[in-house]
């Protein structure tokens, strides 16, 4: 996602003859995306587009481990009307974009939902739930919600929801990794669940640079919001969290729990693919920005600029770490096609500026025990749309970002780094083994929406199968995180060791697989791990927003100790609504005691479900 002539040419011609999908393309052509990537013109015909949607979703839907990726993209243009609307599911692994420069540039009458797809149970007990809608996407169109009648879905919705009851709003019912960005809609409400179906239980979410007339959260437990006109948001559950939002509910904490920032202190949003005017290829990057609220575009273009097609590497899964990194040497950005890279070296991203934008959740797997990619550079390095998974070798991280503190900090304050809807997978695909998923060396850095999961459920999973100790560790100064989502590692799920960090919200589920206490212990006489800890030697972070949750399925009483552990001497208020929960008091056992360091009561049984809350720390 990332930064002509003679140069060029050779360049381009370079590229064809290194094999892959192919290279740069020429200013005259579209690059060849190769087959998983759908592009659709609003001149083609609608039934033939409507039939490759459904054969896409009719795949993915259900797809929850598989190795097939899609990028679907629209062209500028409308599809669809109000008596013909174009409506399809948005599968595993399916990432849907308009190609336009700005949000109104592509425009689909009818909608594009995630519905209830993980079902259980027989007779009465029947029911599906969302709360494992992972891995897609949707961005950069405006949606024109329809109500009359229309083609059925496909597949079929399996939860009895009703042609009417999904045709009168937009229901977008994810969990983690399923971004919205740069999306508007209009004609209905945005729904964060399925409520067509019996059971409507999700677990999300992240929405960025959008605009709505009104957001209804329902069963939605935790939600992270930020930059978007929301017209209203309904309810709140554990922990919904807004940063530049208009539209968004008071700062109300903890009754009802809602964190509310007036602004995005600081924010660059994501790089996007979008074809100009003259029907050529960029890249558009936009440009940082401090102090807002409401979308980017909301009074004209997103400020940014270009990189047009010809700059980028476009790879495929055939192409090797070798030939990436020859390109990457040669000044290329990259983009990553859908698909599995099963990768012999680390991915080498040396050029500061560079963008690495995937597309269709495109997948590094490191096969040798190094990481998957390694970012030497200390600034500007843009990374978007990708999934980073553990190899069965193991490694010490599968995402590295710089090399270490600046010579020359300001450089990278003003030309930050940022990863953006990046997710790291320990296990549930096949094993995996990783010491720590995601490392960040550089200061400055914006983490925009990122999911680091050890798996809990699907193949290669087991406390000694996937073995991972942390999520994240953030090494940097001044590093801000927006959406940090940390589940189910072995030790502390987060380590923040750098000055001026800030997170706004955080999400995380200690491990449910602990065989004894003894296998999980901090130290002499401190049970557990904490979810989230701050160095000893850290004088100033903030916090905002921070949840943990424990399910210790086990059978056994496993306690953490508490869930937040931070140095006392942190300046008065530097962290704000905290808590923890006690999940399934029908399968859980043990608890949290403390909320943060020896403050606030303990989540267990006794108390289940219900947030155990401090406002304010130290």
């Amino acid at each position: 996602m990332f930064p002509a002539g003679i140069a060029g040419a050779l360049l381009a011609a370079a590229f064809v003859a290194t094999g892959g999908i192919g290279a740069a393309a020429n200013a005259s052509s579209p690059p060849d995306f190769g087959t998983s990537v759908h592009i659709f013109s609003p001149g083609m015909d609608q039934a033939a587009i409507q039939a490759e949607l459904n054969a896409i979703s009719t795949v993915q839907v259900h797809n929850e481990f598989g190795a097939r990726r899609d990028a679907i993209l629209f062209q500028p243009g409308t599809y669809g009307s109000s008596t013909n609307p174009l409506s399809f599911q948005v599968g595993y692994y399916t990432t849907v974009a308009g190609l336009g420069q700005s949000p109104g540039d592509v425009v689909i009458n009818g909608e594009i939902e995630v519905l209830n797809s993980v079902c259980s149970g027989t007779g009465d007990q029947f029911g599906c739930v969302g709360l494992t809608n992972f891995w897609r996407s949707l961005s950069n169109l405006t949606l024109n919600v329809t109500r009359s009648s229309k083609t059925v879905y496909a597949p079929v919705p399996v939860d009895g929801e009703t042609l009417g009851c999904v045709n009168s709003n937009e229901l977008w019912a994810v969990s983690q990794a399923a971004p919205m960005r740069r999306v508007a809609i209009n004609g209905g409400l945005l729904f964060l669940f399925d409520y067509c179906a019996p059971k409507q239980y999700t677990s999300g979410g992240f929405i960025a640079d959008s605009r709505f007339s009104g957001v209804i959260n329902a069963t939605q437990q935790q939600f992270f919001a930020r930059n978007s006109n929301l017209g209203f948001w309904s309810n709140a559950v554990w922990n919904q969290v807004f940063m530049g939002d208009t539209g968004a509910p008071a700062q109300s904490f903890p009754n009802p729990t809602y964190t509310t920032l007036a602004t995005s202190s600081v924010i660059r949003e994501g790089p996007y693919l979008y074809v100009d005017a003259a029907g050529k290829y960029n890249v558009f990057v936009p440009a940082l920005q401090h102090n807002t609220s409401g979308p980017s575009w909301a009074a004209g273009p997103t400020p940014g600029m270009p990189i047009s097609i010809e700059k980028f590497f476009v790879a495929s899964p055939a192409d090797s770490g070798a030939t990436i990194n020859a390109q990457l040497n040669r000044g290329q950005n990259l983009i990553l096609t859908p698909g599995v890279y099963n990768l012999e070296q680390p991915i080498e991203v040396t050029r500061p500026d560079t963008v690495v934008l995937g597309l269709g959740m495109a997948t590094l797997i490191p096969q040798h025990g190094a990481p998957a990619m390694d970012v030497h550079s200390n600034h500007g390095v843009l990374i978007s749309g990708v999934i980073f998974e553990a190899g069965a070798h193991g490694t010490q991280a599968l995402l590295q970002v710089g090399s270490g503190h600046e010579a020359d900090p300001q450089a990278s304050a003003s030309d930050p780094s940022g990863l953006y809807d990046v997710f790291f997978r320990v296990g549930g695909a096949q094993a995996g083994k990783v010491e720590t998923a995601l490392v960040v060396n550089s200061d400055n850095v914006i983490l925009d929406d990122i999911w680091a999961w050890r798996a809990d459920h699907g193949n290669g999973v087991g406390w000694t199968v996937n073995t991972a100790d942390t999520g994240v560790v953030v090494n940097g100064d001044n590093v801000s995180a927006y959406g940090l989502f940390v589940e189910h590692f072995q030790k502390y799920e987060a380590i923040w060791n750098g000055n001026g960090g800030t997170d706004v919200f955080f999400q995380n589920e200690m491990p449910y697989d602990v065989p004894n206490q003894n296998a999980w212990t901090e130290a002499a006489g401190i049970d557990g791990y904490a979810a989230f800890k701050v160095a000893s030697n850290v004088t100033s972070f903030h916090g905002y927003g921070m949840g943990s949750y424990s399910f210790f399925n086990q059978g056994l009483d496993i306690f953490a100790e508490r869930a937040f552990e931070v140095p006392d001497s942190l300046p008065a208020g530097s962290l704000q609504d905290l808590l923890t929960i006690f999940l399934d008091p029908a399968h859980g056992k043990g608890g949290i005691r403390h909320v943060i360091n020896e403050t606030g009561g303990a989540s267990t049984i006794a108390n289940h479900d219900v947030p155990v809350t401090v406002v304010s720390y130290p």
